[in-house]
């Protein structure tokens, strides 16, 4: 199915109208080179290429930040090795071998940088030999992007640290920003070069690409499409200070499903999108999903793993059983403690080197038995802070190693270099407990990697002496603010920051029982080797799939300009109400029934004042003095304030109380729809709601006659909810025998009696009319809201039956786009008001002499 789309990408940074255009035939499945697009109408264009699909398997585009290439320049040309270490070349190999996906890398290359003049062949070379698309960026525009906005905003903001000085990543640059947003569209371009867009799946990864799925969302509406954030997301408290904050969010949201490594990360996400959009998100089935512009973008939990069959390769290596026997020879008789850390700020190097200096201050009986080798990798970023850790970390080697050294005995050993894969896993082999004392961290698959490790193997047994049944064993000890954490249960979780509970952690690591380890160490493996890279990406690529089922049905279009475009997704059957429908409509009918829900409707929610405004009055006067009209406001709210804000509207139908109380004009004695209520259960409600207002500030208790509701409107939206949630459960257990029911509403939880509804209005005056011999020609009802989808449905399905005639025109209209029993939507209040004040026009216009029974019947009734 073609989506309807927005070719010109450039439209989305300048923010002008978008142009239309159709493209004939068809775009080639791979553009070879770069920036030249093949004749469209060609026909016979080549698509042979390793990348086109013609078997019709399921493919999927892997869009990250570095392509799992590196580039060499050698004096025969240009020569590409794969990336074993990359994380998105683990997947493709770690998924399931006998699957039928295929996948194609998209990104940066690393290695040297390629000329102008280089780039078509290595492009071509990368296509054919490695399925991947480059994208080659100018030198300035990459410092700009990486070492720029994703390094000094991005990066240090997701971990936690606010520029509050300039020397702590910088105040916002908006040209860096640029350079990030320009780069992101060079990346959705290189996408269009090969995407299928009704057939192929894509992930994009990281921070470095956090607005691509607006490019790509508004080029193709309907495009599967995934994001996962390999790094932390941080509270919203730290993410709102960003003054971008609102672009990238909406642009996080125009991707169908948003991974997380953890619950916390995926709850500040959250929070962020209900404190900054007024989104709440549902629990359904086990499945988190936000509801935006009637798109569900679902929210998935999942760290990652590691490449299992990659590492127990490594380990059955000759180089790694060398390196092991040298590490076993060179600390015979000592324990090995091992930290494997970046060397930047956030990794907690500084302070896993206090805590060793405190451990051998507090138990001088280690001295001389325990060494910790510190590798240190080479820090991604460059700048003063890096600079500073590695002057602190030297400076304290120095002074534990003077301190507590002897001759042949240095406590404290830094490596500071990036060490072969094969000599990391050697040194994991040897270790006898591992330490990441990170003080944030995205994931950290160091001591995933560190668990695989110490269950070795028949060859490493023998080199390190072990027997073949002896049960294996590891220790960890692992800071409470990396991914990994939750998922290692067995470890010993650490506060970085608490030098002393760390060195207090290192001595139990040290002290434990033999058992005890061991038992520690299945645990972990048994979790490690079940989850590893493949049954992460297999997990994500079934949710992706399961998520972007429905595309085919909805009907979609785009709304908005520049980074604040979003797709609407509607419905076949649900569209926006035409003003020119419903007048045409209007004009040509003479019994009328109107159906209004006030708050969220007739008045905004967010309005303080909630009286209705002379303008409104004078509509529904208009409306009301149309004698074919019966015009109805059916509100939530008690009778006495409805009397109060209604009564210069003397022909108007009122129903109070979700319909309890009605009142067909001013005139009129209130009479009930339901059974006269037995209101003893407020003195159970009362106290408990009572108990939840003390608590919750900014929430309130509105009590009506026949109904208590707790509202939390002017609370903190997420405290608010919560405890909407708690209070809920909380009514319905000490009020399940009474005759009433609690429902949540919008900002609200509102119990009354059972039976009502505001579905009783709509059947209370449909049923009159036809007592009377009337039969509507025109039915218009309008609502916000849960309570009011009891209203769409009765006059929806009074079409069937004896109340109205086939060719009764009915307009059930909902406000806002969602789910909902309505046929109709308007956009907000404003369109609705503008609606009613059209109608109100029309009828003042309108010749007097019309036959006006409607309301003369209703009275007689």
């Amino acid at each position: 199915m073609v989506s309807k789309s927005y070719p010109n990408l450039l439209e989305l940074v300048s923010g002008e109208p978008p142009s239309f255009g159709h493209l004939n035939g068809r775009i080639p499945r791979v553009i070879t080179a770069s920036g030249l697009i093949p004749d469209l109408s060609d026909t016979d264009s080549d698509t042979s290429s390793s990348c086109s699909d013609s078997s019709g398997h399921s493919r999927t585009i892997i869009v990250a930040n570095h392509l799992p290439i590196r580039a060499h320049r050698r004096s025969s040309g240009w020569s590409f090795v794969s990336d074993d270490n990359s994380l998105l070349l683990q997947l493709k190999s770690a998924i399931n071998p006998h699957s039928d996906m295929d996948f194609i890398y998209i990104g940066c290359l690393r290695g040297d940088e390629i000329p102008i003049s280089d780039q078509d062949e290595v492009s071509q070379t990368l296509i054919e030999n490695f399925k991947c698309v480059p994208v080659f960026l100018p030198s300035d525009l990459l410092s700009r992007f990486y070492l720029g906005f994703c390094k000094q905003h991005l990066w240090p903001l997701f971990h936690y640290m606010l520029p509050l000085s300039p020397e702590l990543g910088g105040r916002f640059d908006r040209s860096l920003w640029q350079a990030y947003v320009s780069v992101n569209k060079l990346f959705a371009d290189k996408i269009l070069e090969v995407i299928s867009p009704d057939d192929d799946f894509v992930w994009v990864h990281d921070y470095h690409l956090m607005v691509l799925p607006t490019f790509l969302r508004k080029r193709f509406n309907r495009v599967k499409l995934g994001f996962f954030l390999h790094s932390p997301f941080p509270s919203s408290e730290i993410y709102k200070t960003l003054p971008v904050r609102e672009e990238l969010i909406r642009s996080l949201l125009n991707s169908d499903l948003i991974g997380f490594h953890t619950f916390d990360y995926a709850r500040h996400f959250l929070s962020c999108c209900s404190r900054m959009l007024g989104l709440s998100y549902e629990s359904r089935r086990g499945y988190i999903g936000l509801e935006y512009y009637g798109r569900t973008v679902s929210i998935k939990i999942l760290p990652v793993g590691i490449h299992l069959g990659k590492l127990k390769a490594v380990l059955s290596l000759l180089e790694t059983e060398k390196m092991v026997a040298e590490l076993a020879e060179k600390f015979k008789g000592r324990i090995m403690l091992l930290g494997v850390d970046d060397m930047d700020i956030f990794k907690g190097i500084s302070l896993k080197l206090l805590a060793m200096e405190q451990l051998l201050l507090q138990h001088p009986e280690w001295r001389g038995k325990v060494v910790l080798v510190q590798i240190a990798n080479p820090a991604r970023g460059k700048g003063k802070d890096v600079k500073d850790v590695q002057a602190e970390s030297f400076a304290m080697v120095k002074r534990i190693n003077e301190a507590f050294g002897q001759p042949g005995y240095d406590p404290v050993v830094l490596i500071e270099r990036q060490l072969q894969f094969y000599e990391r896993i050697a040194h994991y082999v040897v270790a006898e407990c591992c330490l990441v004392t990170a003080v944030r961290d995205g994931m950290n698959l160091i001591p995933y990697e560190y668990v695989v490790s110490r269950q070795g193997n028949e060859r490493l047994d023998e080199v390190l002496g072990l027997s073949r049944e002896a049960p294996k064993k590891s220790m960890l000890v692992v800071s409470e603010f990396i991914g990994c954490s939750p998922s290692l249960s067995g470890a010993i979780r650490v506060n970085p920051w608490n030098v002393d509970a760390v060195a207090d952690a290192m001595a139990l690591a040290l002290e434990l029982p033999e058992s005890e380890k061991q038992l520690r160490h299945e645990k972990h493996y048994r979790y490690v080797s079940t989850h590893d890279v493949g049954y992460w990406a297999n997990s994500f690529l079934q949710d992706l799939e399961r998520t972007c089922m429905d595309h085919i049905r909805r009907r979609c279009w785009g709304i908005g300009f520049g980074l604040g475009f979003r797709v609407v997704a509607l419905d076949p059957n649900f569209r926006k109400l035409s003003m020119e429908h419903i007048v045409s409509a209007y004009k040509r009918t003479t019994t009328r029934a109107i159906l209004l829900d006030y708050d969220g409707t007739l008045m905004p929610q967010a309005s303080i004042d909630k009286s209705p405004s002379a303008k409104t009055i004078e509509t529904l006067n208009s409306l009301c003095r149309d004698k074919n009209n019966m015009v109805f406001i059916v509100s939530a709210r008690s009778k006495k304030t409805l009397s109060e804000w209604f009564s210069p509207c003397g022909n108007l139908g009122i129903a109070a109380e979700h319909g309890y109380f009605l009142r067909l004009n001013g005139d009129a004695e209130w009479e009930t729809c339901a059974p006269v209520a037995d209101c003893t259960w407020k003195q159970i409600a009362e106290p408990v709601m009572k108990l939840y207002t003390e608590t919750t500030d900014g929430s309130t208790i509105e009590d009506k006659e026949t109904a208590l509701a707790w509202c939390y409107e002017d609370a903190d939206p997420d405290f608010g909810s919560c405890q909407a949630k708690e209070i809920l459960d909380h009514l319905e257990s000490v009020l399940a025998n009474e005759p009433v029911t609690v429902k949540s509403g919008t900002n609200n939880v509102e119990v009354k009696p059972q039976g009502v509804s505001k579905g009783l209005v709509a059947q209370r005056l449909l049923s009159i009319m036809r007592q009377r011999g009337l039969v509507p020609d025109f039915v218009l009802c309008i609502g916000d809201d849960r309570s009011d989808e009891d209203m769409f449905e009765v006059i929806t399905t009074a079409m069937a039956g004896s109340s109205c005639t086939p060719s009764t025109e009915v307009f059930a209209c909902t406000v806002g786009r969602k789910p909902s029993k309505a046929k109709y939507y308007l956009d907000d209040t404003a369109e609705i008001v503008r609606l009613m004040q059209g109608l109100a026009s029309v009828s003042e216009q309108m010749p007097s002499n019309l036959p006006g029974i409607i309301q003369g019947a209703i009275l007689n009734a």
